[in-house]
């Protein structure tokens, strides 16, 4: 990632966990406004965990994407509804085939308004219909570790297309 990136204030991250941080990946990496999609942990107790210690469930992780986004392009808001749009955030054990505690749907906000946005997004979400899983945690309590080098742009590297997720539309307005 080029250092130059977060020298300008209107770059922004966002940090959301949706089933195999692979197809969440590819699909912001074509939203526009978006600068890069890295495949990371977020929210367990362990120091610096790696795949295998995160597939175990013992360390709290889950598998997340840092959305690194300019924020004269596109928008927090814009890019949570798109994050409900491609994965199925009714699904408490996991997201489609892969079922476990690494797999869970979370947002983790950096700030209030984040956390109101998502919350918003939930309340119209449910008066649709949706029973939603997603959970709301603080990024201010979480670090971000990047994933190894063979998750990230795994979709582009092997030419390959998301196997749990897909784009279905869930927002009437």
């Amino acid at each position: 990632m080029n250092a130059d990136l977060f020298k300008d204030s209107n770059i922004k991250s966002a940090y959301f966990a949706g089933g195999c941080f692979w197809g969440v990946e590819y699909y912001f990496e074509k939203t526009d406004g978006v600068k890069d999609a890295v495949s990371g942990y977020m929210g367990g107790r362990l120091p610096n965990p790696d795949y295998k210690s995160v597939c175990t469930g013992l360390t709290e992780h889950l598998e997340v994407v840092k959305v690194v986004y300019d924020s004269d392009k596109t928008n927090f808001e814009t890019l949570a509804r798109l994050f409900f749009e491609i994965h199925d955030p009714t699904q408490m054990d996991g997201q489609g085939p892969d079922i476990g505690n690494q797999y869970l749907s979370a947002v983790f906000y950096n700030d209030d308004n984040e956390k109101n946005i998502a919350q918003s997004l939930i309340h119209k979400l449910e008066e649709n219909g949706y029973k939603i899983a997603t959970k709301l945690i603080s990024a201010h309590n979480h670090i971000f570790y990047e994933a190894e080098s063979y998750h990230q742009d795994y979709y582009t590297k092997t030419g390959k297309t998301p196997y749990c997720h897909s784009y279905t539309k869930r927002f009437k307005d």
